[in-house]
């Protein structure tokens, strides 16, 4: 061919054949080849993150949470009971009984004198809620039967009763 028919024939672009542009199917098939991108990994790592710590804070155990909720509802019970003491000028005592617990007040009847959850028992020495201001460092110990966690409901006399965690008691064997 002469060098004027060369100069007519057009040049062939990359990734083009003699027979027009390569058809969008083997274009998807190329794309399918190639795998995954590192943000399409990174984005399904994260949900399964994020899904796996959602199944764990769902998963608790309902001791543990049954325990904590009584002691809380413990702590605002003698919260309570140490206000109306000091307001009635009348001494309010607690105290832990076999299937609960009491208040020694004139009208027993309206406070709550039993566990939420049946298996949660409490040591310690009865306590005077008033109706002195300072009533001394007071501690109430909180357990679950059949389980070594435990929790402490505590003042230390001036502050308000709160929630602490405790160390379970060494096992006898």
């Amino acid at each position: 061919a002469s060098p004027e028919a060369k100069a007519r024939t057009p040049t062939l672009a990359a990734g083009s054949s003699r027979h027009g542009p390569a058809p969008a199917d083997s274009m998807i098939r190329r794309r399918a080849q190639q795998g995954f991108t590192l943000l399409e990994l990174m984005v399904v790592v994260a949900i399964i993150a994020i899904a796996s710590a959602g199944v764990t804070l769902a998963l608790r155990d309902s001791t543990q949470t049954g325990l904590e909720r009584e002691a809380l509802r413990l702590s605002a019970l003698l919260e309570s009971q140490r206000a109306q003491s000091r307001a009635s000028g009348v001494p309010v005592r607690w105290r832990s009984t076999e299937t609960g617990f009491a208040f020694d007040v004139l009208r027993a009847d309206t406070q709550p004198v039993v566990w939420l959850a049946p298996d949660t028992f409490a040591s310690g020495a009865a306590i005077v809620l008033g109706p002195e201001p300072i009533i001394g460092p007071q501690t109430i110990t909180l357990r679950s039967r059949g389980h070594a966690q435990q929790l402490q409901i505590v003042t230390d006399g001036v502050r308000p009763f709160h929630v602490q965690s405790a160390t379970p008691a060494p096992q006898a064997p």
